[in-house]
């Protein structure tokens, strides 16, 4: 097991501090707990070290840390893996000083225990004896030569789970991704909603069942896990021998299919260039085996990790095609783009069309149907599988934008600027750290269309607007913009606004009247009323 498998573990939801690709991939040789300053002695090469950090005090200077993280070196600790209960985060100090000495630091939160790791370090190191010499494996010989066999031939994933589990008499298996979509399942499980599959892999570590995550080359959007709703019908061994299995076929899967993802890349980024010549449009959905014809839906997403500065691209995009992949039916492409952004093409096949010339208006009003069925398809299903897919990486903050249904590729460039609008909105509108959707047809006021509107367009036209209100150092001008707030939240009414403001209607009428005169506004107009109100709701 090594260092970054730890962080792989949602249950653990360990932090990385501080830690280089080599550091993180040095294998873990056991685990020690030590909160003594000076920790030496009890070390063994290789092991990572649980310290709650109570020898620590900020009023002790540098010195007592750099003798700790140096006693790490010396001992050569894979990884320090400090908690954050004592002081609430992992001290700037420890840091630099692990910087300093090339240890990898990983943060523990308050709500995971120093035994939780421990067990997932040695249950892995127990799982990981199927790697040794053949008389250590649990799987019998001829089960394990029949897995190997069915992995040549590149049988299905779902007949891969059924031989795994075949000797043990065919338990209930599923075999699920961190949203609860099922990936296959054995013949004796019962079909399972992706909800309630969801519910059960969050609440698997210390309830009934037994869940393990199949390692691979992903994120925690799109990871597997077997899940046995019963514990103790196999044993650990065997499901790790099993798991092992299985991630060899995931990562045979993904190697397959990396060509169509270099499609996809390739298609998001022609959709970035204005006015893209159609013909390539065409020719690259062709390449990511959709349609070159027919009606589209554009889904512009992002997903930025809480724990990092900026965002990753690559998250989004994992999390935007497990999102889609919940929908029956639907054929799409995703690719990754600069700026912490994924964007994914939905065709849809309107069906068998006659392509002579005379009936190209007809086949276009039939594309354009179908998009906008599929249209409606994806807003609602995202609205339901997005916090499923939010609840793999509940510390992240997932948006997602959705465009009108277009009918030809020649739309798509506009379906993409929809999308990213659609996009900015949601992510303006929705807390921090959640998950939301928000499609171009969401924007039905005044308050939801400026949403989307770039930050500096807003900043400039706020204060072009209001100009003299926002300036500092005036108590009066913060009363003048609360009264005007209020004036245009009652339709205008004098009487509505004093009640409000507990004022005399004289007062509202001297402030109204500042505010015009400060503004060159008058408020008698709808439009200068408009032009006021879409500035305040750009603050």
């Amino acid at each position: 097991m090594h260092v970054d498998h730890l962080l792989r573990l949602d249950s653990l939801d360990l932090t990385l501090v501080w830690g280089d690709e080599s550091l993180l991939g040095q294998e873990i040789g056991g685990v020690t707990a030590t909160d003594l300053e000076d920790p030496t002695r009890f070390l063994q090469p290789g092991e990572i070290v649980l310290s709650g950090l109570v020898w620590w005090n900020p009023a002790d200077g540098p010195a007592r840390t750099e003798r700790f993280v140096s006693a790490l070196r010396e001992a050569g600790a894979a990884a320090l893996l400090a908690g954050e209960e004592t002081h609430g985060e992992v001290p700037r100090e420890l840091a630099e000083a692990c910087r300093r000495h090339r240890i990898a630091l990983l943060a523990v939160p308050a709500h995971t225990s120093f035994r939780a790791i421990t067990e997932a370090v040695y249950l892995r190191q127990w799982g990981e004896l199927s790697r040794r010499p053949s008389d250590l494996y649990a799987l019998p010989e001829n089960v394990r030569g029949e897995l190997e066999r069915e992995l040549e031939r590149g049988v299905s994933v779902g007949d891969l789970l059924g031989s795994a589990f075949a000797h043990l008499g065919t338990p209930p298996c599923h075999l699920l991704t961190g949203s609860g979509r099922t990936i296959a399942r054995t013949a004796t499980a019962v079909e399972l909603p992706a909800r309630r599959a969801s519910e059960s892999l969050r609440t698997a570590h210390g309830a009934q069942g037994t869940t393990l995550r199949v390692e691979a080359d992903d994120t925690a959007f799109d990871a597997w896990y077997l899940h046995l709703a019963d514990e103790g019908q196999v044993p650990p061994r065997v499901l790790h021998e099993i798991a092992e299995v299985l991630g060899r076929h995931r990562r045979r899967h993904d190697r397959r299919r990396a060509s169509r993802r270099q499609a996809g890349q390739e298609l998001a980024a022609l959709l970035d260039i204005p006015h893209a010549d159609t013909n390539a449009v065409e020719n690259a959905l062709s390449s990511c085996g959709l349609p070159g014809r027919g009606g589209y839906t554009v889904v512009v997403a992002s997903a930025t990790p809480a724990e990092e500065e900026g965002a990753d691209a690559g998250s989004a995009a994992a999390a935007l095609a497990e999102a889609l992949s919940h929908l029956p039916g639907i054929s799409f492409a995703v690719g990754a783009r600069p700026g912490g952004e994924a964007l994914a093409v939905i065709a849809h096949d309107a069906g068998t069309h006659d392509t002579t010339a005379h009936d190209t208006t007809a086949q276009d009003t039939t594309a354009q149907d179908g998009a906008e069925g599929v249209g409606r398809t994806v807003r609602a299903a995202l609205g339901e599988t997005w916090p499923l897919v939010h609840a793999c990486r509940p510390a992240s903050a997932l948006y997602a934008g959705v465009s009108e249904p277009v009918a030809g590729a020649a739309g798509l460039g506009a379906a993409v600027g929809q999308a990213r609008y659609a996009l900015a909105a949601a992510a303006r509108t929705a807390a921090p750290h959640t998950a939301h959707v928000a499609a171009a047809e969401d924007l039905t006021s005044l308050e939801a269309l400026l949403a989307g509107v770039p930050d500096d367009v807003r900043e400039v036209y706020r204060t072009t607007v209001l100009g003299p209100l926002l300036r500092a150092g005036r108590s009066s001008n913060a009363l003048l913009l609360e009264t005007l707030e209020v004036f245009l939240a009652h339709n205008c009414s004098w009487a509505r606004t004093a009640e409000t403001l507990h004022l005399h209607v004289n007062t509202v009428h001297y402030r109204v009247q500042r505010v015009e005169t400060l503004t060159g506004r008058d408020l008698s107009r709808l439009d200068h009323r408009l032009d006021l109100r879409a500035a305040l709701l750009c603050r």
